[in-house]
């Protein structure tokens, strides 16, 4: 097992290094000119060309752009990701801040996208061919068909403007108090429903491929309760390529928050992502991007290491 963690995280190092220079040559080559807007309008003409120059010596963008990747990956390998063009501020630490965010509204929408999308995918599969599994997949095929983002607009004003029982937008602090909790609760929602209905559909598909098996026959055969034959034999079973599917959509809602923490001015990484994009603060996008790209191959490492502890006849050599 640990000669196995160690290659994975080996492995890393291609992935990552692949991201980060993807990124900073992709941006580099967008249109438009970040130095541009860090010249006050004010600013007399006189003095807008040696202000520019100024930025560009403090910054590093009168260098080549080779040297300036090469500068980048050093600094990168320090995890000195240097401060933004905009704010002025250490990136690394605006990211320890907005990170707790991220991973507090992406766990919790995780939490409900695997609840919902589990429970609804065994019903379905278990009520096979009744109203029960026509009406679960139709609201299945709802969540993965709906824009995050038009679904948020929509429960933000039937909860918070019509019906007034929750905050529309902000943030309150830690989930683990109500206080935090109630400014997660829509955003989050927002964020699991495609996670629950892509979820509810593969778990269907994945239970009914394991409830035909003998050895679920055979345990019926024997009297056990429903219960426990769906618990025991069946759910069991049917939960590897269903890990797989979680372990992707926990990658796939760190990326999502982009669009949730926008619609409801959640302080997390995602929306420090737009800001900077909006802002054409270079080295803002580029960090952030790395840290999605890094939270998606340990996720993907973490569902590998979940295998052996659900199924004993796993091991990685």
């Amino acid at each position: 097992m640990g000669e196995f963690i160690l290659k994975r995280l080996l492995l890393m190092i291609p992935t990552v290094l692949g991201v980060v220079t993807t990124v900073f040559f992709a941006i580099h080559l967008a249109p438009g000119d970040p130095v541009h807007l860090m010249i006050p309008p004010e600013t007399p003409s006189a003095q807008v060309a040696e202000k520019e120059a100024e930025i560009r010596r403090r910054y590093g963008f009168d260098k080549p752009l080779h040297v300036q990747y090469l500068t980048y990956l050093g600094r990168v390998a320090r995890l000195d990701f240097g401060r933004s063009i905009r704010q002025d501020t250490v990136i690394v630490d605006d990211l320890k801040r907005r990170v707790v965010n991220t991973m507090q509204l992406g766990l919790l929408g995780l939490a409900m996208s695997v609840v919902l999308g589990i429970g609804l995918g065994v019903i379905s599969a278990i009520k096979r061919g009744t109203w029960i599994d026509n009406v679960t997949m139709l609201g299945a095929l709802f969540g993965v068909s709906i824009p995050n983002f038009w679904f948020g607009l929509l429960i933000m004003l039937g909860a918070a403007l019509y019906l007034g029982i929750l905050p529309a937008s902000g943030f309150g602090g830690a989930i683990y108090t109500w206080g935090g909790l109630k400014y997660a609760i829509l955003p989050a929602i927002t964020l699991g429903l495609s996670g629950a209905g892509i979820l509810a559909r593969f778990t269907r598909s994945s239970v009914l491929d394991v409830v035909l098996q003998d050895y679920v026959r055979t345990a019926r055969a024997k009297g056990l309760r429903e219960r426990i034959v769906v618990m025991r034999h069946v759910l069991k079973n049917a939960l590897i390529p269903i890990i797989t599917l979680v372990g992707l959509q926990f990658g796939a809602m760190l990326s999502g928050t982009v669009i949730v923490e926008t619609v409801f001015a959640w302080p997390g990484v995602g929306r420090y992502l737009i800001s900077a994009i909006n802002g054409r603060d270079f080295p803002v996008v580029q960090a952030t991007v790395i840290f999605i790209a890094t939270g998606f191959v340990l996720v993907n490492l973490l569902t590998d290491l979940a295998y052996a502890l659900i199924d004993p006849r796993i091991r990685f050599r």
